[in-house]
């Protein structure tokens, strides 16, 4: 890295988790780095609200154990607390039944939800799963593998249910069958985890580990363009202040990282961002006094889209003895939703599985289409392998990252993995000395 040398920074646009890792990265590898956020605070999509004790996460959050995200943050030294959910208290909800949810062999064999013959299949497919290899299946929807290698339609139901819940994508006629395989996998092999005082926990753990490397953070200030030709040039804030660069990573949503730069730069970031189709869910956060029913802790709907789980469970996200709890609804992705159909809908399965828990209220959030992930991964485009970046063609110096970005992983993974490719190819990049004309 040679900023130091030409008295040019690199700088990072966004504060969320793929802009807090990349510029730490960077900063490791020798740059002279800023980081610019336009709000107040960091953490995008990752920030945590607190109120009356609870600590609320935008939606219902998941750390893959086995995931990039939680790789790149042991490698950063950021701390991870919080606990595993357990696989007891789970219900599975057809009809509007709660049935057991058969995540292990005695509730695989006592739920009422599947006949013997499919009870069966399930256990010989769990037992396999493992060992597909997903790569192959990147091309094929979720939809025709699971017609074409799952022979009942009760298992067909569940195993769809449990992509869903993996990867929060509610579209089996375009979504890569290879890429749900391989996050059910991550999640099977070694679980998920509920981080204590929710993902802000996370965000201060990057923001620390950015700011011991050097990183300079700038919030509330907003970059309104990238000076470019074949090269990046400057940051030019929205107060006209202009900042010379040779690097600059976008951590940022496809349109917003487009709306930055100009010419071809901006045509092609324009074209990614037109063909990523974003996976959305309707939220509801409830913190309750107490729990009706604590052991009913987790709930998957099977012939419809939703999920509840009691997060204070195993995290630390309340006071003792009350409870945080998420429930969503995976929205059909590129469709209309009725908001208050769907507010409906997760009230009535909190009334199935935690009976009274309207009596108990203390915090209440419904958000109606909360950005999940801002690109599906798509069989279409073979996969994960079918996305862009990080690097920008045409522009020497110029990196996107974030969950639409990158051959790795999804969701938190896809932002983290990004951020760190992003990261490698910047350090790389040799520096540009000469200034715009």
């Amino acid at each position: 890295m040679t900023d130091q040398t030409t008295g040019r920074e690199t700088i990072v646009v966004g504060g969320g988790l793929a802009g807090l890792t990349a510029a730490t990265l960077l900063a490791r590898a020798g740059a002279r780095v800023s980081l610019h956020e336009r709000s107040s605070t960091l953490g995008g999509r990752a920030v945590t609200q607190e109120e009356a004790g609870f600590r609320l996460n935008l939606g219902p959050h998941a750390l893959y154990c086995a995931g990039a995200a939680a790789r790149v943050l042991r490698e950063l030294g950021v701390d991870v607390p919080g606990g595993v959910p357990k696989p007891s208290g789970g219900h599975a909800v057809a009809a509007g039944v709660a049935h057991t949810l058969p995540a292990g062999p005695i509730s695989l064999l006592t739920t009422g939800l599947l006949r013997l013959p499919a009870k069966l299949e399930l256990a010989r497919l769990l037992g396999a799963v493992g060992r597909i290899d997903p790569a192959p299946l990147a091309g094929t929807t979720v939809r025709d593998w699971l017609a074409h290698d799952v022979r009942h339609a009760e298992v067909r139901d569940l195993v769809a249910a449990l992509f869903r819940l993996a990867t929060y994508t509610n579209d089996p006629d375009r979504q890569s069958a290879g890429a749900a395989l391989r996050q059910l996998q991550l999640a099977l092999a070694k679980n998920v985890t509920y981080v204590d005082g929710g993902w802000q926990t996370l965000v201060e753990g990057l923001r620390n580990v950015a700011a011991a490397a050097g990183v300079r953070i700038v919030t509330g200030r907003r970059i309104a363009r990238i000076e470019h030709d074949g090269a990046v040039h400057a940051a030019v804030l929205e107060s006209g202040e202009r900042v010379p660069a040779n690097r600059v990573v976008l951590a940022l949503a496809p349109d917003e990282a487009a709306a930055l730069l100009d010419g071809e730069a901006r045509a092609t970031v324009a074209a990614w961002a037109t063909s990523a189709i974003p996976v959305r869910a309707a939220t509801l956060d409830v913190g309750l006094a107490r729990l009706p029913r604590p052991r009913s802790t987790f709930a998957l709907g099977i012939d419809r889209p939703l999920y509840l789980s009691v997060h204070s469970a195993v995290a630390r996200l309340a006071r003792p003895g009350q409870a945080m709890i998420h429930v969503a609804r995976y929205l059909p992705v590129g469709a209309e939703s009725d908001p208050r159909a769907d507010e409906r809908e997760l009230e009535a399965l909190l009334d199935t599985i935690q009976p009274g828990w309207r009596e108990h209220v203390v915090v209440r959030r419904f958000l109606p289409r909360l950005t999940v992930m801002n690109a599906m991964v798509t069989a279409a485009r073979g996969g994960t392998a079918g996305r862009p970046g990080p690097a920008v063609p045409g522009v020497r110096g110029l990196f996107v990252a974030g969950d639409w970005v990158g051959a790795e992983g999804l969701l938190a993974d896809a932002s983290v993995a990004s951020a760190a490719r992003a990261a490698e190819l910047a350090a790389r990049a040799p520096a540009v000395v000469a200034a715009a004309a």
